[in-house]
């Protein structure tokens, strides 16, 4: 299965369970992985919590690449990432071909959708 085919699969098996019949953009499920990693379930945030959850996503998406390290969890139990080394420079659609990438590892090596390892291909 294509790297397309599996974020496409990954894309509608969240959509169907978090959508509400709409089908979900990157931001959306990267918000969600955010929530998952926070790991206190679904609650009102507000919006610099929005931020800081799309944050802990995007460290802990990019975290196998090299580019994050996890750190600690604060006294709120929200975790936080060291930068270990620059991201490059990359243009729109390369971030969004690097995050679905990303997004498609996660959802391969955690069981977050299912109680079993998750098998995409």
């Amino acid at each position: 299965m294509s790297k397309k085919e599996k974020w496409l699969k990954i894309q509608t098996k969240i959509s169907n369970q978090f959508g509400g019949g709409e089908v979900l953009n990157i931001d959306a499920i990267t918000y969600l992985i955010g929530v998952q990693e926070l790991g206190k379930g679904h609650q009102k945030f507000k919006k610099d919590e929005k931020i800081a959850l799309m944050h802990i996503a995007v460290c802990r998406l990019l975290e196998p690449y090299g580019y994050y390290e996890f750190d600690y969890f604060d006294e709120d139990g929200w975790p936080h990432y060291n930068l270990i080394k620059e991201l490059p420079f990359l243009k729109s659609g390369e971030q969004t071909v690097l995050l679905k990438e990303a997004i498609v590892y996660y959802f391969e090596n955690t069981q977050v959708l299912s109680s079993k390892k998750q098998e995409i291909n």
